[in-house]
C-alpha cells in the first residue's frame, strides 16, 4: 500500500481482505465506505462485531448458535423432543426452520466427515448426538446432511451408530439434488425433502 494511505486505513483494508470472497478491490471499497460513513454508523458496525464475538456461542444441547443457553428452540416446550433433525451447519438449521414445517428439535454437527481435509467423526458433535438419543425420548432422527459425498458419508456413519439404539433413522428425500447444498435450496425444494424423507 502507498505511503500516502494512512496506516489505520491500510489495516482496515487488510482486515476486510481476510473475509471470504473479498479481494483487494472489494476490501478497498469497503474500507472507504466505512471511512465516508457517519461516525455513529461505523461505530455501530464495530459494536455489532464485538457483540457477536462476545455473546454468541453454541447451545450446549443442539450446538446451534445462540445468546442464551439452551437456545430458544431447545427451550421451547411446544417443540416435539421425539424428533431430532441433524444438520451440518447453523445456516442449514435456519433454512429448515424458515420452512415452518419442523416441529421437532435440531442437532448441528458443525461440519461433515472429510478425512482428506483432516475432519474425523471425533471433530464433530456426533458423540453428543448419540448421547441425546441414549438419554431416551427420541423416536426419530432425521439426517438432513447435504447431498454431497461428504454429507452422505457422514449420514451413513451416524446411521451405523444410531441403528443399534433402536431409534428410527430417516433422511431427507431427494427433493435436494445430489451435489447441491441446503443453503441454496428454495422453500419448495426443502418442503418436498422434509415431507418425503425416507428410511435409511
Amino acid at each position: 500500500m502507498s505511503q500516502a494511505t494512512p496506516e489505520a486505513l491500510t489495516r482496515l483494508m487488510q482486515e476486510f481482505e481476510k473475509l471470504p470472497g473479498i479481494g483487494p478491490r472489494s476490501a478497498e471499497r469497503l474500507a472507504f465506505h466505512v471511512l465516508k460513513s457517519e461516525k455513529e454508523e461505523a461505530l455501530a458496525l464495530a459494536r455489532a462485531i464485538a457483540d457477536v464475538k462476545q455473546n454468541v456461542r453454541h447451545c450446549r444441547v443442539c450446538y446451534n448458535l445462540t445468546q442464551t443457553d439452551p437456545c430458544p428452540i431447545c427451550a421451547d416446550p411446544r417443540r416435539d423432543p421425539s424428533a431430532i433433525f441433524v444438520v451440518e451447519q447453523p445456516k442449514d438449521l435456519l433454512l429448515l426452520e424458515d420452512t415452518g414445517l419442523i416441529r421437532g428439535l435440531y442437532h448441528v454437527l458443525l461440519g461433515h466427515i472429510a478425512p482428506l481435509d483432516g475432519v474425523e467423526p471425533g471433530d464433530l458433535t456426533i458423540d453428543a448426538l448419540v448421547e441425546r438419543v441414549k438419554a431416551g425420548g427420541v423416536n426419530e432422527v432425521v439426517l438432513a446432511t447435504n447431498p454431497t459425498m461428504e454429507g452422505e458419508g457422514t449420514a451413513l456413519h451416524i446411521r451405523s451408530l444410531l441403528t443399534p439404539l433402536g431409534v428410527k433413522v430417516t433422511q431427507l428425500a431427494r427433493g435436494l439434488p445430489a451435489g447441491s447444498q441446503i443453503e441454496y435450496a428454495n422453500r419448495a425444494i426443502l418442503k418436498d425433502a422434509i415431507e418425503g424423507r425416507r428410511d435409511m
